[in-house]
C-alpha cells in the first residue's frame, strides 16, 4: 500500500501498523516522537492497535534539544 511520510511516499505491505511503520522508517528506538495519521494525532498507546489505510498520510515529528 501506498503512505506518504513527511511528504514522501513509501510502499508498505498490508497490514500494517503505526508501530510497523516506524520500525522500518525509524529502526533504532527513539523517545520523543508523536505521529499523526491525516491530520489525526495517534496515542502511542495506539501505534501498536492503529493500522494504516491506502493513500493515508503520516507525520512523524521528533523532538530535539536546543535553545
Amino acid at each position: 500500500m501506498e503512505i506518504k511520510i513527511n511528504n514522501q511516499v513509501k510502499i508498505f505491505p498490508e497490514p500494517c501498523t503505526v508501530r510497523q511503520l516506524l520500525d522500518e522508517v525509524i529502526p533504532e528506538k527513539q523517545k520523543g516522537i508523536a505521529v499523526a495519521v491525516n491530520s489525526s494525532i495517534i496515542p502511542k498507546t495506539h501505534w501498536d492497535s492503529h493500522f494504516l489505510a491506502d493513500y493515508d498520510e503520516v507525520l512523524i515529528i521528533k523532538a530535539t534539544q536546543g535553545g
